[in-house]
């Protein structure tokens, strides 16, 4: 059976009184827009008008770990720093960070609280997610700190965090489709191209004044996020004419107008982590709100966490299932180019891939075995606790070996036959990631 939204449970009791009020909303479809964030925030005080100078990261990949790597150079810089993220792996707490620690339960379910009363007061609908971001607003402007951080939670245009009138600067990550039933759905005044589609919604955060980074796409891309950045009344530095990283055999260079950096390899794994910390340099030094020390950037390489994405589990009651020294990876990537990145980080060397995987069932099945398929040694199937999910007739088995199913990831842990030099990966979904982090006592702080 699937829970409304993204579920959540704590073991403080006032918490949990407030995220049952959250389980209870609708899902507003067909409701997509700014009026409903807008109007809880004229209630609530305009609380996203008060924040300290704001970094906001939209894209359809690497924009949590763009924020990851922001926040650790400012904070090696000696900055104090707001963060708000989404979606939460095992706690809500996850979703707020406040100066630098994850929101208490008490201030959790007090803001909750406020904004909940403040909703129904005014007959105002709001969703899951315009709770959360209000609930984050009023945090952020009522605690000092240096800066904020704010990931997109879907799209951009039309996110409730696009209600913030002057981000310092923004970002975007890696494009893609996800999210179709969304972001796709048509509109009148938007591109008919599904990726230039893409590129318009999440463009769509550009604000007058500050700077909009971004990577290089294609060419249709390129253009619609340069219309969005001139409707904005803004400007872009992109990738590859603005700046620019390349590989070295310790790490890699950043450049841009600034100079040369030599920075080291980002403790988080897979290639594609060197672009994502690429461009959380390219966002701090291109504003002049906040001074970031060279040395501040290359100890964020270092300092940057972001669990569930590519992410080696630590010995735990999981992975103790698993034959002695077994390498056992965690990622919650669930579209195309999340499968790529995981296929590029597992080539070299090319150990034979066990993949233990759970899909929503609105996902593509494909889109992790599909550039995995060469490497992968078995296929287990797993279902996404509190949600719909994909079962193992879904699957293709031209594709890879043929999927069995399991009734959870401890069993199909067990039921693998892993030899020498082989992995184990755990993917398809952060929900499913959510469950592994808790079952294997890791969680995300």
């Amino acid at each position: 059976m699937s829970r409304p939204n993204d579920f959540a449970v704590s073991e403080a009791p006032a918490v949990q009184t407030q995220l049952d009020r959250l389980a209870a909303l609708s899902v507003p479809q067909g409701r997509i827009g700014l009026d409903v964030i807008k109007d809880l925030c004229a209630h609530l005080g305009h609380p996203e008008r008060a924040l300290p100078p704001v970094f906001h990261v939209a894209g359809t990949n690497g924009k949590g770990s763009t924020c990851a790597f922001l926040r650790a150079a400012l904070e090696a810089a000696g900055k104090t720093v707001h963060v708000f993220t989404s979606p939460h792996l095992v706690r809500f707490n996850e979703r707020i960070r406040v100066a630098g620690t994850l929101i208490s339960d008490e201030l959790l379910a007090e803001l909750l609280a406020e904004v909940f009363d403040v909703a129904e007061t005014h007959g105002i609908g709001a969703s899951f997610f315009e709770i959360s971001t209000a609930a984050a607003f009023l945090a952020f402007s009522r605690i000092p700190a240096d800066a904020c951080i704010f990931e997109v939670g879907l799209g951009g245009r039309l996110d409730a965090t696009n209600v913030i009138p002057d981000p310092l600067v923004c970002g975007i990550a890696a494009l893609g489709i996800d999210h179709e039933q969304f972001l796709l759905s048509p509109s009148e005044g938007t591109p008919d191209d599904p990726f230039a589609r893409i590129a318009f919604e999440k463009a769509g955060i550009a604000k007058a004044g500050a700077a909009l980074v971004t990577l290089s796409y294609g060419p249709g891309m390129n253009e619609t996020v340069e219309a969005q950045a001139e409707r904005a009344g803004t400007y872009i530095v992109r990738a590859g004419s603005d700046w620019s990283t390349a590989p070295e055999p310790d790490g890699f260079s950043y450049q841009d107008h600034k100079g040369l950096l030599h920075l080291p390899r980002p403790r988080l794994s897979g290639p594609h982590q060197t672009i994502n910390a690429g461009l959380a340099v390219a966002m701090l030094r291109h504003q002049d709100a906040i001074a970031i020390p060279d040395a501040a950037l290359a100890a964020a390489m270092d300092w940057a966490r972001w669990p569930a994405r590519l992410q080696r589990l630590e010995p735990g009651p999981l992975t103790a299932l698993l034959p002695e020294g077994t390498p056992c990876w965690l990622d919650g990537g669930h579209n195309p180019d999340a499968g790529n990145a995981l296929a590029q980080h597992f080539r070299e060397p090319r150990p034979y891939v066990h993949l233990v995987i759970g899909m929503l069932a609105n996902k593509d099945p494909h889109a992790l075995i599909r550039p995995l398929a060469a490497q992968l040694a078995s296929v287990t199937v797993v279902p996404v606790p509190g949600h719909e999910w994909h079962a193992a007739d879904d699957f293709d088995y031209a594709l890879a070996p043929e999927a069995k199913s399991a009734e959870g990831v401890r069993a199909a842990l067990e039921g693998l036959d892993v030899k020498d030099g082989e992995v184990v990966l755990i993917g398809g979904s952060l929900y499913l990631a959510g469950t592994v982090l808790a079952a294997n006592h890791q969680l995300p702080d």
